[in-house]
């Protein structure tokens, strides 16, 4: 039995931030209803390719990007546009204690699925809305995506080359970082919310917004601004405030130099044979190097470019010295302690015979994760959860499947 096996969620928003928090809530347990549109889905359905193979090899109808988001779900499809599927939709989260949505604001309200209406019903509701910038001022009616949301917080001002070094410039992020961190602290707020109902019967609303993450998730570099009173700069893959902690060339690659204190730092000029690094004093401090990295970094640099990669891991590491290869995603997953770990998961799936999936970092000794359901197919679950929460016998989902409201 997972933590949340006594949970459900309507799980009503679409492409990754919601997605993403219901997955983990799934993955924790409890029992999500995916509600999809009747023929497309989601939008990441189509968002390939790549999409997943069958047994055959040929491609399926479903993509890797739905695939990343959704498994332990179960799919309902609905149209909420018309006055039957509102019903439904009303019906259900009756039966729910959580309800998640990205409708742009006040579109849920006008299909009377918004948390005042609904909460009339169901007074121990917890509501979460995600939008790209909230449900209050001046851009709550702008649609919000990832890729703007990176740019407007700050965070591709922090990220990629110096302007004057090579491929200087902003740079978003390989991964869709707002979504994802909108969709973990999303699920933070709602275990909060429900701790808070489990002490007072109360549910409430929560309002999430892209802007207001990836605004916070900046963490120290926000206080490098407010100590500072200075807007923090671009550096690529080095640190702003640690030296030596960014990418080296090696004779054959690249690793990470990570000497996060001074103990490590007189480590590392052990392990090159340049000990007088450690007593210069312009070197001996951390302080000392961030204040004249500009001398240092080049002199590291052609001591690091003079030996191959994986001996100067094994002779870090030896030493103490934190330090590391930057692998492919390939190289990641083949990584023996990734495999001990078990980061790739592999569990059924009705089109492929099973479906590789990413396992959930969160290990619980009592409640652990468990992967018994693919992301679902479109539908696939309709007629069950019909049948089973609202009481629709095989004559009233026939009706609502001939009128397209299923």
């Amino acid at each position: 039995m997972g933590a949340l096996s006594h949970i459900r969620v309507l799980d009503l928003s679409r492409v990754l931030a919601g997605p993403w928090c219901a997955q983990t809530l799934a993955d924790l347990g409890a029992e999500v209803i995916k509600v999809e549109r009747p023929e497309t889905g989601d939008d990441t359905r189509a968002w390939g390719p790549p999409y997943l193979k069958d047994a055959a090899g040929a491609d399926t109808t479903e993509a890797a990007y739905y695939l990343s988001c959704n498994r332990g779900k179960k799919s309902l499809t609905l149209d909420i546009s018309k006055p039957e599927g509102q019903e439904i939709a009303r019906r259900l989260a009756a039966r729910c204690d959580v309800l998640l949505e990205n409708y742009k604001v006040g579109d849920l309200e006008r299909y009377g699925l918004g948390y005042e209406r609904l909460k009339a019903d169901n007074p121990g509701l917890v509501y979460c809305s995600i939008t790209g910038f909230g449900q209050d001022g001046p851009y709550s009616r702008r649609a919000g995506y990832d890729f703007l949301v990176q740019g407007m917080c700050g965070f591709m001002s922090i990220t990629g080359e110096a302007d004057d070094r090579p491929g200087g410039g902003p740079q978003k992020a390989g991964v869709a970082v707002t979504d994802i961190m909108t969709g973990m602290y999303s699920t933070i707020a709602v275990l909060a919310a429900l701790a808070h109902r489990e002490r007072t019967g109360e549910g409430q609303y929560i309002d999430m917004a892209l802007l207001d993450v990836g605004v916070g998730m900046l963490a120290n570099m926000n206080l490098n601004y407010f100590t500072s009173g200075a807007s923090p700069k671009r550096w690529g893959n080095a640190h702003p405030n640690i030296v030596p902690y960014q990418v080296f060339a090696c004779s054959d690659g690249h690793m990470i130099l990570a000497a996060g204190n001074d103990s490590q730092f007189r480590k590392f000029c052990e392990v090159g044979g340049c000990l007088q690094f450690a007593t210069d004093e312009r070197f001996a401090t951390n302080d000392a190097r961030v204040r004249n990295r500009e001398q240092l970094v080049p002199m590291l640099a052609g001591i690091i470019a003079g030996r191959r990669r994986d001996d100067w891991v094994a002779s870090l590491e030896a030493a103490g010295v934190p330090c590391g290869p930057i692998n492919t995603i390939a190289q990641a997953f083949d990584d023996p302690q990734v495999r001990h770990r078990g980061m790739r998961v592999e569990v059924p799936h009705p089109l492929a015979g099973k479906a590789a999936l990413v396992a959930n970092p969160i290990r619980l000794s009592k409640t652990p994760v468990e992967y018994s359901a693919a992301p679902p197919t479109l539908g696939q679950h309709t007629d069950q959860i019909l049948a089973e929460l609202i009481g629709m016998t095989s004559d009233d989902i026939g009706t609502l499947r001939e009128r397209h409201i299923i």
